[in-house]
């Protein structure tokens, strides 16, 4: 019978060992905040829905947006998980055009991608608050 798997292959199971590199952890990242998007969905969803329903849940929205923190911090984790997931999708299109698919080019996308995002991400915070 054919054994598909070496059993003398050495095996790491302490995870806390594995070091991914840069792009490898940008793509993980834009999946990450893309379910987050997903899930943030729901919340904005609503709270366009009361804002829309009446004046009175206008005002109801808008205030909890300038008042309460945990609807700033939601806020601005939205418009965090947004800009990062805009950007790394951008890379992943110069990506799918065959731009700069270099391991080399790989590393500067994923770098701009961080620096753009914090920058964005920065943007987001002083609007939000």
């Amino acid at each position: 019978m054919y054994n598909a798997v070496n059993s003398k292959r050495p095996v790491n199971l302490d995870l806390t060992t594995i070091h991914f590199p840069l792009p490898a952890l940008t793509s993980i990242t834009h999946r990450i905040t893309g379910v987050i998007l997903f899930v943030g969905l729901i919340f904005a969803f609503w709270a366009l829905g009361k804002s829309l329903s009446s004046p009175a849940g206008f005002d109801a929205v808008s205030s909890a947006l300038a008042n309460n923190f945990f609807a700033k911090l939601v806020a601005w984790g939205l418009l965090s998980a947004l800009a990062f997931h805009f950007v790394a999708g951008i890379k992943h299109l110069l990506m799918d055009a065959n731009i700069g698919v270099t391991l080399e080019g790989g590393v500067k996308k994923a770098q701009a991608t961080v620096v753009v995002s914090a920058v964005l991400i920065i943007l987001a915070g002083v609007w939000v608050w």
